[in-house]
C-alpha cells in the first residue's frame, strides 16, 4: 500500500512529531515521523489530471526530479499548498509510490473540479435569454472550471440585470447538475424568481422653498413615481444619484449656486413600494454684477461682452456662463469667436473676484495664444467614394487658419452627401504646438446609397396590376463606365446620380423616366447639372371604338444649380428649363378645367417654362434631421405669348387658347427641426402654392395646378407627370376636399396651403435601416380662386405613423390620420368614417 501525505497529515505532524505513519504490508518499511529522512526524487507521476497538464502541475508543486527532499518535512506541505491555490481541484494527495535506497518515487493524485458544459434559465421569458446570456457569459466559460465564486458572480450579474429594471427583490438559485453526456462536466441551472417590480410610491423634497416640487420632479430623468404617465417607476441608485445632480444643476441655472443635497433616505412601505425623501439646501439666490475681461488683445472688451450676452443684474447661471464662454450650439460663444479666427490654443477662465450680499463680480481671464494653421487634411474610411468627392465639400483647406465653424460645416456637408453613416463620422485634430499647426482627420464609414424599386399595385377593376421597376445609383461614376474594375455593380464613387424608372400595366398606363445629375460640373465649383426625360401615357378602351380615351405627356428638362455666397453659403440656386408636350384625345377623366368651368378633353398643348428655385438649408442629416431648417422659394414662368400677338382670346376655343401654355407659378416651403427633449425631434412645416395668368382673357392654365389630398404620390400611378402638383393631406381622400370636386369629377385647383407639425422619435439610426415613429397634426385646404383664400380655413387631421429607410428601397412606412372635418356620416364609427391609412413607398410625399 502506498504512503499518503496530505495537508491535514502535516498538521498532525506538527502537533504530534512522534506520530508514526506505518504500512500494513510488512515488506514496506515503517516511516517514523519522529525520525525524518532525506531522499532524492527519482520520479514524479500525476494521476487524475484529465484536463490539466501534468508538467504544469509538477512545476507549480515545486518538485523536480533530482531534488533532495526530506520526509517527513515541509516540502510536501508546500507542494500541496501551491496546488490548492490553483482552485482547480477538490482533492490533492501525494503518495510515496516506492523507494530504492535513498531514491523516492512520488505520485501526485488530484481530483479535478467539474467543467461547465452549458447553462440554462428557469422562470425567465425567452425574449430575455439573450440579454441574460450576455450578462452571465462574462463569468461562465464553456469548458471552464465551476467554482462557488464563478456561480456567485453569475448570480449577481442576473440580479443586477433585473434590479436595473426595478425588480429589487429578485431571487436566483444556481444548481449544478451532472451532465451525463460529458465526463466530469456539469450544467448550471439558474432558477430565477424576479418577483414584483418595486415601484416608487412617492418622492418628497424637504427644503425647497423657492422651487415647487413638481418642477424638481420634472428635472429627474430616470427616477419617477409610479403615477407618472409613460414612465417605468423604478429605483436605480446610479440613476438616482445622477438625477440628484440634475436637480442641483437646475438650481444653479436659476441663481442658487450654493444649492446642495444634504442627504436622502429610502425606505419600504408595507406594500413593498419605495418612498424617497430628499433633504436639500437651497442657499441664497445670486446675481451677476460687474464682469471684466483680462488678457484680451484681439477683441475689445465691449465685443466680448456683447457675445457673452450677460448683463448686470441677470440671475447668476453657471451653465449659461460656461456655454457662452466655451461652446454654444448656435455658435454664440467667445470660444467660437476666437477659434474661428485660428486661435486654437485659446483658453478662458472665469474667476469670481467678489461676492457682496447676493451679487457676484467676475473677472474673465483669457489666454489667446498664437493662431494655428491647418497643415494636413486627411480622409479615412472611404473605400468606395473617391476622395475628391469628399474633399470638395470640405471648408477646411491646408494653409488656412483653423476655424471650428468650418469643421462643423464640413461635418454637415459630408453627412448630407448621403454616402456615409452619420453616427460613425469621426473628426480628430492632432496639434503640433511647436510649429503652430493642426491636422484635421475625417474618418467616414461607407453605407449603401443605391436604391432599388420593385413593386406591383392593383390599379382597380378593368385596369389590372401596375408593375414598377426603378433603380437609383446615387454615387455613380460616368468617367469610369469603360473601366470594368470599377463596376460594382455599376461604376461608382464620383457622386453622380443616375435614375431609371419604368411603370406599366400594358395598355392602360405606361411611364418611363430617366435622369442624370453631375453635382460638380467641371469639378472645380459646386455647380450642378441635371438632365431628365420622361414619357407617360394613359389609355382607356380600345382604339377601334369611339369611346377610346388617351392622354400622353412627354418632355425633358435641363437644370443648372450653384451654391451662393450671399447672403451666406447655405443658399442654393437652381434654374430649370423644361419643354413638355401634352396630348389629349377624348379625355373625360377630369383633372383639367378652365376658370369658366370648361373641361379640357382634346388637343395638343405645349409647356415651355423656366423655373427658378432658391433654397436655404441648414439640415444636419437628410434622413433624420435633428436640427436646422429648410426654406424653398420657386418661381415657374412661361413666355407671355398673348402679349406678343394682337388677338381676342376671349372667344377662342380651348385647344387654341391654351395651345401654348402661359402662366406664372409660385411655391414656398418652410421646414424647421429642433430636438425638444431626450431623443424627440419636433418638425414644423408650412407650404403654399399658387398659379396665375398674364392675360385675364385667357385665364389660368388648366394645367400645372395643384391637387391636395390623399397620399400625394400614390395617385402618381394615374396622375403623375400630368401637369398637376400632387400634395398629400393625411386622413383625407382627394374627393374629401370640396374645391377638388366639380360636377362629379376630380379637378385641380390654382391655390393651396398646408401646415404640418410632427413629433418624431428615432427607434434606430443604423445606416442599414433608419427607423422612427411619429405623431402629427396637419391642416390644409385648396381654393378655386384667390377670392376664396383663407389661410385659417383648413381641413384638420391628427394621427401617427412609422418610417423605415432602407438604402436599397428608399423610404417605407405608413400614416394613419383622423380627419376632423370630413362630411357627416350616418353611423358613428369614427375610425371607419374619419380614419385613413396612407402608404409610403420609395420616397416621402409632399
Amino acid at each position: 500500500m502506498r504512503q499518503a501525505f496530505t495537508f491535514f497529515t502535516f498538521i498532525i505532524i506538527l502537533l504530534l512529531p512522534s506520530f508514526v505513519f506505518s504500512q500494513t504490508n510488512d515488506s514496506i518499511p515503517v516511516v517514523k515521523y519522529g525520525d525524518p529522512k532525506d531522499y532524492e526524487i527519482g520520479g514524479i507521476k500525476v494521476v487524475g489530471a484529465n484536463f490539466s497538464d501534468d508538467n504544469a502541475i509538477i512545476a507549480i508543486a515545486g518538485l523536480k526530479v533530482g531534488d533532495k527532499i526530506r520526509i517527513p518535512g515541509e516540502d510536501i506541505f508546500k507542494a500541496i499548498k501551491a496546488l490548492w491555490k490553483l482552485r482547480l481541484f477538490t482533492d490533492i494527495q501525494i503518495f510515496q509510490e516506492k523507494t530504492i535506497g535513498d531514491v523516492i518515487f512520488l505520485e501526485v493524485v488530484v481530483e479535478e473540479r467539474p467543467r461547465l458544459s452549458r447553462h440554462s434559465f428557469k422562470g425567465v421569458k425567452k425574449s430575455q435569454h439573450d440579454d441574460l446570456n450576455d450578462e452571465v457569459n462574462k463569468y461562465l466559460l464553456k469548458g471552464g472550471i465551476v467554482t462557488e465564486n464563478v456561480k456567485t458572480n453569475a448570480i449577481n450579474a442576473i440580479k443586477g440585470y433585473y434590479k436595473e429594471k426595478g425588480f429589487l427583490d429578485v431571487h436566483v438559485i444556481a444548481t449544478e447538475v451532472p451532465d451525463e453526456k460529458m465526463v466530469n462536466s456539469v450544467r448550471i441551472e439558474f432558477d430565477v424568481d424576479k418577483k414584483d417590480r418595486v415601484k416608487i410610491q412617492n418622492i418628497e423634497f424637504v427644503g425647497n422653498e423657492n422651487v415647487k416640487r413638481r418642477k424638481l420632479l420634472k428635472k429627474m430623468e430616470s427616477t419617477h413615481k409610479k403615477s407618472k404617465l409613460f414612465s417605468k417607476s423604478k429605483l436605480i441608485r446610479e440613476d438616482f444619484e445622477a438625477d440628484l445632480d440634475l436637480v442641483i444643476a437646475y438650481y444653479n441655472t436659476i441663481g442658487f449656486r450654493d444649492a446642495r443635497i444634504i442627504n436622502d433616505s429610502v425606505w419600504r412601505e408595507e406594500d413593498g413600494d419605495l418612498r424617497l425623501k430628499i433633504n436639500l439646501y437651497e442657499g441664497n439666490r445670486y446675481f451677476f454684477r460687474d464682469i471684466s475681461w483680462k488678457g484680451n488683445s484681439i477683441y475689445k472688451s465691449e465685443t466680448l461682452s456683447q457675445v457673452l450676452g450677460i448683463e448686470r443684474g441677470d440671475v447668476y447661471n453657471q451653465e449659461l456662463l460656461e456655454t457662452r464662454l466655451s461652446f454654444s450650439m448656435d455658435g454664440r460663444d467667445v470660444s467660437t469667436l476666437y477659434m474661428d479666427n485660428g486661435y486654437l490654443f485659446f483658453q478662458v477662465d472665469p474667476i469670481e473676484t467678489s461676492i457682496v450680499d447676493d451679487s457676484i463680480d467676475l473677472e474673465i481671464r483669457i489666454f489667446e495664444g498664437p493662431q494655428a494653421t491647418i497643415d494636413r487634411v486627411v480622409i479615412k474610411g472611404n473605400d468606395r467614394t473617391h476622395e475628391h468627392v469628399i474633399r470638395r465639400e470640405l471648408r477646411t483647406k491646408p494653409g488656412q487658419k483653423f476655424s471650428r465653424s468650418d469643421i462643423i460645416r464640413s461635418q454637415r456637408e459630408i453627412i448630407n452627401l448621403g454616402y456615409f453613416n452619420p453616427e460613425a463620422l469621426g473628426i480628430n485634430t492632432p496639434v503640433n504646438p511647436q510649429r503652430g499647426t493642426v491636422d484635421i482627420e475625417y474618418t467616414v464609414e461607407e453605407k449603401p446609397s443605391d436604391q432599388l424599386e420593385l413593386s406591383a399595385g392593383w390599379a382597380g377593376a378593368g385596369r389590372g396590376v401596375i408593375g414598377t421597376l426603378g433603380v437609383s445609383f446615387n454615387n455613380f461614376s460616368l468617367r469610369n463606365i469603360f473601366n470594368k474594375e470599377s463596376w460594382s455593380p455599376l461604376p461608382q464613387g464620383d457622386g453622380q446620380r443616375l435614375s431609371l424608372r419604368a411603370q406599366t400595366n400594358g395598355k392602360f398606363y405606361q411611364s418611363y423616366n430617366l435622369s442624370f445629375t453631375e453635382p460638380w460640373l467641371g469639378g472645380k465649383k459646386p455647380n450642378s447639372f441635371t438632365f431628365s426625360g420622361f414619357y407617360n401615357k394613359f389609355a382607356f378602351g380600345e382604339k377601334e371604338f369611339s369611346n377610346y380615351q388617351k392622354f400622353e405627356i412627354y418632355g425633358g428638362s435641363v437644370t443648372l444649380g450653384t451654391r451662393l455666397k450671399f447672403p451666406d453659403d447655405n443658399f442654393i440656386s437652381q434654374t430649370t428649363l423644361t419643354l413638355q408636350t401634352l396630348s389629349l384625345q377624348n379625355w373625360s377623366r377630369g383633372l383639367f378645367i378652365t376658370d369658366e368651368g370648361v373641361v379640357v378633353t382634346d388637343g395638343n398643348y405645349y409647356n415651355f417654362n423656366v423655373k427658378q428655385t432658391i433654397t436655404r438649408s441648414t439640415i444636419n442629416d437628410p434622413l433624420f434631421p435633428k436640427s436646422g431648417s429648410r426654406f424653398t422659394l420657386s418661381m415657374q414662368l412661361t413666355p407671355p405669348y398673348s402679349q406678343f400677338e394682337d388677338k381676342d382670346y376671349s372667344d377662342l376655343p380651348v385647344q387654341e387658347k391654351f395651345k401654348f401654355l402661359e402662366y406664372h407659378k409660385w411655391r414656398f416651403t418652410a421646414e424647421w427641426y429642433t430636438q425638444v427633449f431626450g431623443k424627440f425631434v419636433l418638425k414644423v412645416g408650412a407650404k403654399i402654392g399658387m398659379i396665375g395668368d398674364y392675360n385675364p382673357d385667357i385665364g389660368i392654365s388648366p394645367f400645372e395646378r395643384f391637387q391636395l389630398g390623399g397620399d400625394g404620390f400614390a395617385n402618381q400611378q394615374f396622375g403623375g407627370y400630368t401637369g398637376v402638383d400632387l400634395i398629400s393631406l393625411r386622413g383625407y381622400n382627394v374627393e374629401d376636399i370640396a374645391a377638388n370636386s366639380y360636377r362629379g369629377s376630380v379637378v385641380a385647383t390654382p391655390l393651396f396651403n398646408k401646415y404640418t407639425m410632427e413629433l418624431r422619435y428615432p427607434v434606430s439610426l443604423n445606416p442599414s435601416s433608419t427607423i422612427y415613429v411619429l405623431t402629427f397634426l396637419e391642416g390644409g385646404n385648396a381654393y378655386r380662386s384667390f377670392r376664396d383664400y383663407d389661410p385659417f380655413d383648413v381641413y384638420r387631421v391628427a394621427g401617427a405613423g412609422l418610417r423605415v429607410f432602407l438604402p436599397m428601397f428608399g423610404t417605407l412606412g405608413f400614416d394613419y390620420g383622423l380627419g376632423f372635418d370630413k362630411p357627416k356620416f350616418p353611423n358613428n364609427n369614427v375610425f371607419q368614417n374619419y380614419g385613413r391609412f396612407s402608404i409610403i413607398l420609395g420616397f416621402e410625399p409632399e
